[in-house]
């Protein structure tokens, strides 16, 4: 075996060889001893001292980082001989890599090109050049499996193993509702829980106001129990400090708690500044500082706080669409929403059935109402806007869900059936552009995806007997959290399905809701132009009649009543002509039987008549 190349390196390159050494003992610190103070010492008379004949013993531990390695190559093909070098011939290429290794542009050549080969393997070791950025896109096709949901926890309070221990626990007489729940921002084994009775005059002396956290990792008993002065009706983890939550409560006041301080809030608002009906809603804003939020309650105001400073509201905005400024006209909040993508702009929903959109930065009070939506016939329980499409947004109130447009100011573009029973809230899916949840009053959550159906839910579920009051989906869109009326808290696992992104779904969502915009859009401009048509028609119409009695109420319902009779004696007798025309051929070959008959007779009279007119003429002549 011949040796063709060596390899050879210094000593040094190596590292840096370590040199040990011995060297004698050096007195760093010396303190004579002081002989003023041996006054000061006492003897101590006798002295026990205990001897253990064992070694000392100490154990750690240490958890070293762990070190991923992956193996990476470079595909190298030897080749660019000349013609007359046969690259399988070995004598041969040795013969050739001499003759050139004499060459006197060698050396420079392979400098320059190691130095692009260093480039590359660099680069190899740094970027994968497999690697697919934007695989989420193009999401594989999930299973044809039908939609489906498990129930994964409950958690009840009323058979918590805390509750019994505690002496003030809920009676059995009076349960109360959880209203809200919110999901730990950092992880999802974390949800806060607020719980009061909302029913009129139900609130008893000896019930409980406290609120619980829950670890879902061991449900038995809450982590932490919030004590506030007032039932929580809303309740909401802090995005930017997991540590910290807001709490609005049913007297109208707001507080805050620090996790790490205890179950007692750090600072409660005065009952002077707050609202004066329960908080339904309480949302945290996005800001430097991370201690900004805003509520909203019946009474008709939204407020700004800062939660360094809970004394008195930042600012204050009286929801009357009038624009007036009256706290007599305003409109009770229901339901409050905030997107922080956009910052300025938020929504109400009220007790009338009415969406209220809004904008922050306007100068005057009387601008920052700036459009209502109509379209619900009672309170909008649930509003929220599309994680996708911002300009959609969701409400949810009487007996059903409507999606709209803020394009669209007179109708929604898309809504649901309506329901036997009231719908409590809902919320769309955050994996999912095309996907929301509802729920009922009869302890039933729906699934509904518009681009499979929009008639039918694709899931519906019985969670349980009594109504459902609250809903709370994870970030991740695969777990539903579901509170009842009496207290119960049901975590729900959606199937795969419904919380992977299908192919192409952006893309179909897109068109669905730009389509349904632009059909919404072509109804109100026809409606409107209708309606223009009618004014001036009985604008003419007046100045032509002039003063025209005005029918009383009971003249109008008797020409309505005549009318409707009218309608129906006409399409009475339409349907016995119908019917008469489709009679069976019988009738009509024994009706044509009849008619020849007849005609038969006729005819055997013409010759009668004959005969007496002659005798007549006879008698005439004689």
């Amino acid at each position: 075996m011949e040796i063709i190349y060596v390899y050879t390196r210094k000593r040094s390159e190596f590292g840096r060889p370590c040199s040990f050494s011995d060297r004698p003992a050096m007195v760093n610190v010396d303190i004579p001893p002081d002989p003023s103070m041996a006054s000061s010492f006492i003897l101590r008379n006798p002295v026990d001292s205990y001897v253990q004949h064992t070694s000392d013993m100490s154990e750690h531990e240490v958890n070293t980082e762990r070190v991923e390695v992956e193996s990476r190559g470079v595909n190298h093909v030897e080749g660019g001989w000349p013609k007359d070098i046969n690259p399988q011939e070995v004598e041969q290429t040795i013969r050739f890599r001499k003759k050139v290794e004499k060459d006197e542009n060698y050396i420079n050549t392979i400098m320059h090109l190691g130095t692009l080969m260093e480039h590359c393997v660099k680069q190899n070791n740094a970027i994968n050049i497999y690697e697919e950025y934007f695989g989420e896109e193009e999401m594989a096709e999930v299973e044809d499996e039908p939609p489906s949901a498990k129930t994964i926890n409950v958690i009840s309070k009323l058979t918590s193993f805390f509750d019994v221990m505690l002496s003030k626990r809920d009676p059995n007489v009076t349960k109360r509702t959880a209203t809200h729940l919110s999901w730990h921002p950092d992880t999802c084994k974390k949800l806060a829980v607020a719980y009061s009775s909302l029913e009129f005059q139900q609130n008893m002396k000896d019930m409980s106001f406290d609120s619980y956290i829950w670890d879902l990792e061991n449900p038995n008993k809450p982590e932490l129990v919030l004590k506030p002065s007032s039932p929580l009706v809303s309740l909401e983890y802090n995005p930017k400090d997991s540590h910290v939550l807001v709490g609005g409560c049913y007297n109208g006041q707001m507080a805050y708690w620090d996790t790490r301080k205890g179950g007692l809030p750090v600072e409660v608002s005065a009952v002077e500044v707050s609202h004066r009906d329960p908080v339904y809603g309480a949302i945290w804003l996005q800001s430097k500082t991370g201690t900004e939020c805003f509520s909203a309650s019946t009474d008709g105001q939204v407020l700004w706080w800062d939660i360094r400073k809970l004394s008195e509201p930042t600012e204050t905005l009286v929801l009357d669409i009038t624009r007036k400024g009256l706290l007599e006209n305003a409109l009770g909040a229901v339901t409050l929403e905030f997107e922080p993508t956009m910052p300025t702009k938020f929504m109400v929903g009220t007790e009338q059935g009415i969406v209220i959109a809004c904008n922050r930065k306007a100068k005057t009070p009387p601008e920052k109402i700036t459009s209502t939506y109509s379209g619900h016939h009672g309170p909008v329980y649930a509003l929220a806007r599309n994680p996708f499409y911002p300009k959609i947004f969701l409400t949810v109130g009487d007996w059903t869900a409507r999606i709209w447009s803020e394009e669209i100011k007179e109708s929604s573009i898309m809504w649901t059936k309506y329901h036997l029973s009231y719908l409590t809230d809902g919320c769309w899916s955050t994996m999912r552009p095309a996907v929301f949840f509802t729920t009922r009053s009869d302890g039933t959550l729906d699934v509904w995806d518009f681009l499979f159906k929009q008639n039918d839910p694709s899931l519906s579920l019985k969670v349980c007997d009594e109504p459902l009051s609250s809903l709370r989906l994870q970030d991740n869109g695969c777990v539903v959290g579901c509170g009842s009326k009496l207290g119960t808290v049901t975590l729900l696992e959606i199937s795969s399905g419904l919380c992977t992104l299908q192919r192409n779904e952006k893309t179909l969502a897109t068109a669905m809701f730009e389509r349904e915009t632009k059909r919404e859009k072509i109804l109100e401009a026809r409606h409107r132009e209708l309606r223009l048509k009618e004014r001036a028609r009985s604008e003419g119409q007046g100045a032509e009649v002039g003063e025209k009695p005005v029918e009383s109420p009971h003249e109008v319902l008797d020409h309505a009543r005549r009318e409707f009779f009218e309608a129906i004696e006409a399409e009475l007798q339409r349907r016995a002509r119908a019917e008469t025309q489709h009679l069976p051929s019988a009738f009509q070959v024994k009706d044509h039987a009849g008619e020849a008959t007849a005609a038969q007779g006729e005819e055997s009279q013409l010759p009668k008549d004959k005969e007496e007119e002659e005798e007549e003429e006879e008698k005439h002549a004689a």
